[in-house]
């Protein structure tokens, strides 16, 4: 069942989404050589429990960390831990955070330094995926217009799109109907309305869009050893503009 959202929810939201993509930004400006996927962790957590947020990941469905933290061939669910960043390192930074009861959700792909040429491309075609969906969150329009349009800017680069992982509607739980895959029809799936909120998450590879989970079941890597890189705001539906309710993403 999709959960529409009343002006005192989203206010709600609106918070949970400023701190989330306050620690994500928090979490983005310590990726640099040396420091390790569990000190981010660390801050994360520590900022979220400032700010009174419960961590979103920390303990959901086990998983063991305030973020998910992926490097290189990792696509999400990376567990923090003792890895070192290294020059040339692609990490994705997860995040969500719990306020008064409801998630906001976000995610970006930051470089470790100088970076290769095909590393910083990715992170570019990934975060305008984004916008290329965003710009289909429209009232009346469908779920389907959103993958739609994020399958065809990224292929179109060159790129392919994680297909068994997908974006999510979002509220007092943090995965909620509909589905938002980052492929499908146009004009297919659940009509878009004023209230719904959305996590919209494309998770971009270099090479082929196959993945394969690790034996701690949790981290999932490309198939083919191949690049990826993730990005995702929490999105509100209106009867006008969609109204982003994580702002990392929008700077720059």
């Amino acid at each position: 069942m999709i959960v529409l959202k009343g002006a005192s929810e989203l206010a709600l939201m609106r918070e949970a989404g400023r701190i989330a993509s306050a620690g994500l930004r928090l979490g983005g400006s310590m990726v640099r050589p040396g420091t390790t996927t569990g000190e981010i962790n660390r801050a994360v957590h520590h900022y979220f429990a400032a700010q009174g947020c419960t961590p979103s990941f920390l303990g959901y469905g086990g998983f063991p960390a305030a973020a998910c933290i992926s490097v290189n061939e990792q696509v999400i669910h990376g567990i923090p831990g003792n890895r070192v960043l290294r020059e040339g390192d692609l990490v994705s930074i997860d995040v969500g955070a719990m306020y008064q009861g409801f998630h906001g959700d976000c995610a970006a792909t930051f470089a470790v330094g100088a970076v290769s040429q095909e590393a910083q491309r990715l992170i570019e075609v990934t975060r305008q995926a984004f916008f290329a969906g965003l710009a289909q969150v429209r009232e009346g329009r469908r779920i389907g217009d959103i993958g739609a349009a994020i399958a065809a800017f990224v292929e179109g680069q060159g790129c392919s799109v994680v297909r068994k992982y997908v974006g999510h509607g979002i509220g007092r739980k943090l995965h909620e109907d509909p589905e938002v895959p980052n492929f499908g029809t146009a004009g297919r799936g659940p009509r878009l309305q004023a209230g719904m909120t959305l996590a919209i998450e494309p998770m971009v590879n270099s090479g082929g869009f196959e993945v394969k989970v690790l034996a701690d079941e949790w981290t999932v890597v490309t198939a083919d050893g191949s690049l990826s890189a993730h990005y995702e705001n929490t999105v509100a539906v209106t009867e006008g503009e969609p109204e982003v309710l994580t702002l990392h993403n929008l700077e720059g």
